[in-house]
């Protein structure tokens, strides 16, 4: 069983997804000037570009969507929508509790990523790369 080697690559590149959604919500606040809560929908969105092309590459290299790459994203996507809203919504909390975050969104999208990564993890291992690659 490759459990824990699946854990460890998927917990590899969500902190490697962390850091592209921590950096881009960060920048377009920080210096852009943005809306935190649009900002945060347009890093989400990057981040998990990333991490789908990583599980695709590393995670799940060995297990097949039985998808083309375009319909693949999609389906990332729209599994990953439960995790987002798990992940927007603690986002959302601690910008709510905690006012002084809305000067440092990235802490708040750390804490709605780590909350939100066992949902996606099962999520993509259980729905979407579900089956074993078979050799051509």
């Amino acid at each position: 069983m490759k459990l824990p080697r699946d854990i460890t690559l998927f917990a590899i590149g969500g902190v490697l997804g962390l850091i592209i959604d921590a950096a881009v919500v960060q920048a377009l606040v920080g210096v852009e000037q943005w809306n935190a809560y649009l900002a945060r929908l347009v890093s989400f969105l990057l981040a998990a570009t990333f991490t789908w092309w990583w599980n695709r590459r590393h995670t799940f290299a060995g297990r097949s969507s039985g998808r083309r790459a375009h319909a693949e994203w999609l389906h990332w996507l729209a599994l990953m929508s439960a995790g987002a809203v798990v992940n927007y919504g603690v986002y959302v909390l601690c910008l709510q509790l905690f006012p002084a975050l809305h000067r440092w969104p990235a802490v708040a999208a750390a804490a709605g990523s780590a909350v939100a990564a066992l949902v996606n993890f099962s999520a993509a291992r259980g729905v979407l790369f579900r089956h074993p690659k078979t050799p051509r």
